[in-house]
């Protein structure tokens, strides 16, 4: 039991060393009024990848110019974290009202071998196939660009009957309209904080 709850804190502590790690970065550097969530600006890439869409198609992080993209490292067989996230992103989606629609969430499977483009975008679609787009790749591409991005997860053994879970970070990336990396949201962040800031990225940039 012990090492079954030390299991599923490890995506909260994932999320929360990577935020307090940027945030003292950004508190250094930027005098203007403080974020709710925490500030990247100019410490991570910009949005950049080559990966595969939910419907088979090649995709790129140019294809999301335009849009602001929240950015979610998961797995679709995930028992609790993943869905949890999701559901609060579409939260904030609704507080957004008619500005959602220039918002895109892009979930990026950390489990390449199970999550087809079949088996994620019936996951997305499931929550909100307008505004979540399933992405996935080989595995070296799913490393790489986690690294990229200073995602932490870690994988069970694979065993044959893909019985096995993915321990992950739960954080989402939030990307302005023109892929610049701009916000942490943690699991401990509520829709209306996580709203706010985007809309305030949106407003900024209209």
């Amino acid at each position: 039991m012990a090492q079954r709850l030390q299991q599923a804190a490890l995506p909260r502590l994932f999320a929360l060393s990577t935020a307090l790690a940027l945030g003292l970065l950004a508190g250094c550097t930027h005098n203007e009024e403080p974020w709710h969530l925490t500030n990247v600006t100019g410490h991570l890439p910009d949005l950049d990848f080559s990966l595969t869409g939910d419907d088979g198609k090649p995709l790129t992080g140019e294809s999301f110019k335009g849009d602001t993209a929240l950015v979610y490292f998961g797995y679709t067989h995930c028992p609790d974290v993943c869905p949890e996230t999701m559901a609060r992103l579409m939260q904030v989606l609704a507080k957004l009202g008619p500005q959602a629609q220039k918002v895109r969430i892009l979930f990026i499977t950390v489990d390449p071998a199970r999550d087809t483009p079949k088996a994620l975008h019936d996951y997305v679609g499931a929550f909100d196939a307008e505004h979540a787009v399933g992405l996935t790749g080989s595995d070296r591409q799913i490393e790489t660009l986690a690294r990229h991005y200073r995602v932490a997860y870690q994988m069970e053994k694979r065993d044959p009957n893909g019985n096995y879970e993915v321990t992950h970070s739960s954080a989402v990336y939030v990307f302005d309209a023109q892929g610049h990396a701009r916000l942490l949201a943690t699991d401990h962040d509520s829709p209306d904080v996580i709203a706010a800031d985007l809309r305030r990225i949106m407003n900024d940039q209209s």
